[in-house]
């Protein structure tokens, strides 16, 4: 068999098909066979020579999308301009305007029939975003007096689980008027520790994503 010159192109093809199966039927639901299907004629053994398993082409998708997140945080973090506060407000903004946010929103994937990729998604951001990159912001805003807490830790894990799970629409299935609420409860609540950092047009965005997701699901 001749040796494929293009090792990386065959993984980017392997990953981005398992994506929108992923988010379009389910990790549970999606076979191996489903992936080859969708290949364009690469055979099950491309697909086992550059992956052992269904959860470890799970664990590089999920991999694969949080490392542009996490670049991103990380940029921010170590900027010397901006407060405590300011970063977090920051990464509120950059986070929810990326182009990708639409995508997901649009596929509309429901996270109870993705429960293995919604807990590897839970798992990078308590193991890996809270220790390293907003950890080390809440600690700076303590120091510049931008931010109020004798937990950091637990607000920084607060903050993300918050955002990221229980404002989630694809996970909770919340309604725009039930959004909404929940954003105007976080804002509240973050600024009991000087975090005034949803503004009207985080709000905006966020609501026009709400609006993307109960579309896609008509």
């Amino acid at each position: 068999m001749a040796r494929n010159k293009h090792p990386e192109e065959t993984v980017h093809l392997i990953l981005d098909v398992a994506f929108r199966l992923f988010m379009e039927k389910g990790y549970e639901h999606t076979s191996i066979q489903d992936i080859i299907n969708h290949l364009g004629g690469l055979s099950k053994g491309a697909i086992y020579h550059h992956f052992r398993s269904k959860e470890d082409i799970l664990i590089a998708v999920t991999d694969r999308m949080t490392a542009e997140s996490n670049q991103m945080l990380a940029v921010i973090r170590d900027r010397q301009d901006l407060s405590g506060e300011e970063k977090l407000k920051t990464i509120f903004k950059e986070s929810i305007a990326r182009s990708v946010q639409d995508d997901i929103f649009t596929v509309a994937p429901d996270f109870h029939n993705n429960p293995k990729l919604l807990f590897s998604l839970l798992h990078d951001t308590i193991e890996e975003v809270v220790p390293n990159y907003i950890l080390p912001i809440i600690q700076q805003g303590i120091s510049d007096g931008s931010i109020k807490t004798d937990y950091p830790k637990q607000l920084a894990e607060l903050i993300l689980l918050a955002a990221n799970i229980w404002m989630n629409p694809m996970v909770f299935d919340s309604s725009e008027e039930d959004s909404y609420c929940k954003f105007m409860i976080l804002s509240q609540m973050l600024q009991g520790f000087g975090l005034d950092i949803i503004d009207t047009e985080i709000l905006e965005r966020l609501q026009e994503l709400v609006s993307i997701y109960q579309k896609s699901k008509k």
